[in-house]
């Protein structure tokens, strides 16, 4: 069910009930952006992920379906989900990509940070972790949720990014690892869900002057359209100890959305890309936030999150290969379709999730 608010309503509940949960989507942007205002926007997507069959593919042509909006975006952020452990190379369940993959992110779809804590990052041990972060500090990529050493960590945990006199904290972290050895103390390490770490990396964004302060946990559980109740505690006490926007990964499907007390949360992305077939795996999202500064009275703001939704079409069924598109570009154009029953399996999943998430 969705809840509209007028601003009046809305100040009124949050005064009254600081703890209330808000539904409010789609959320309307606010006043239009002033003359003389600079903005910056950035655009983030799910799990990247690279399975066997995806393998035998092209994969520069994985994201070009939405490689342009991300190459606009002043920012454009993405969850890795996989090692770069080197050959042989291997899907699910112990992920090992080519390096061509991650260059092609960076360069061809223009994703400006890589996301690394999440419960993949360690599948071909410490030795893959390490690999992976020293072929992303080769291709020059800025990463952040795992760390090499104790100065990486220091400073990429936050990772601070400044545009146009914004200053940004990103902050990623994971649940777990399918590794057990992510549970133990070492290096390279990942940023775990353990809130006296994380509670250090928002004090830091702070001392560090960040305007605004985005997290992204990795988080929840997989093929749930809802969040758990752990989802729900941990948005609630990041919401409190200072995040101004919470977005998830994980579950490989796009959970509902929400507002606690102001903040923008949302539980899941869903897949930006992947092999993945289950029930709602195909659908995902792609988040715009914008912020804007206004050098003259140095005021800074942050619009509600922008959503759009994506699908991953499978070879046959779009193109020959894998491909990702945004949905509202795509609906009405069922005859390009080489299978048009995968036309019809967008149209219907969509209006399925947006029916179970309140998500339009």
């Amino acid at each position: 069910m969705i809840i509209r608010l007028s601003l009046l309503a809305a100040a009124v509940l949050t005064c009254a009930a600081a703890t209330a949960q808000i539904k409010e989507y789609p959320v309307p942007f606010p006043k239009p952006i002033g003359h003389g205002t600079d903005t910056v926007s950035v655009v983030i997507i799910g799990d990247v992920m690279m399975h066997s069959r995806q393998l035998d593919y092209n994969c520069r042509t994985f994201l070009e379906g939405i490689s342009p909006a991300l190459q606009q975006a002043d920012i454009a952020i993405a969850n890795m989900e996989f090692s770069l452990g080197g050959p042989p190379y291997s899907g699910y369940p112990a992920f090992s990509a080519p390096d061509e993959y991650a260059e092609y992110i960076k360069e061809g779809c223009g994703v400006d940070i890589f996301l690394t804590a999440n419960n993949h990052i360690l599948d071909k041990g410490r030795k893959g972790l390490a690999r992976t972060l020293s072929i992303y500090d080769k291709i020059r990529v800025k990463h952040t949720g795992a760390a090499s050493d104790s100065t990486a960590l220091n400073d990429n945990y936050p990772l601070m990014i400044t545009k146009r006199g914004i200053r940004l904290a990103v902050i990623n972290f994971t649940y777990g690892t399918n590794n057990p050895v992510g549970n133990k103390s070492g290096w390279p390490t990942v940023n775990m869900m353990h809130k006296d770490n994380v509670r250090a990396a928002i004090k830091k964004a702070k001392d560090r002057r960040a305007d605004f302060i985005i997290v992204i946990p990795h988080w929840g559980t997989e093929y749930s359209l809802s969040p758990d109740k752990r989802q729900e505690e941990w948005a609630s006490w990041l919401a409190t100890e200072g995040a101004d926007v919470i977005i998830g990964a994980h579950p490989h499907v796009v959970q509902d959305s929400t507002h606690i007390n102001g903040i923008p949360v949302i539980y899941s992305l869903g897949n930006a890309i992947s092999n993945m077939s289950a029930r709602n795996t195909r659908l995902g999202l792609a988040v715009e936030l914008t912020f804007t500064h206004n050098p003259a009275s140095a005021e800074k703001e942050m619009f509600e999150p922008k959503l759009r939704f994506l699908w991953c079409t499978l070879p046959g069924t779009l193109t020959e290969g894998y491909k990702t598109i945004f949905c509202d570009e795509w609906t009405g154009r069922r005859e390009e379709w080489i299978n048009p029953a995968d036309y019809d399996n967008m149209l219907v999943t969509l209006s399925r999730v947006r029916e179970e998430t309140g998500i339009e």
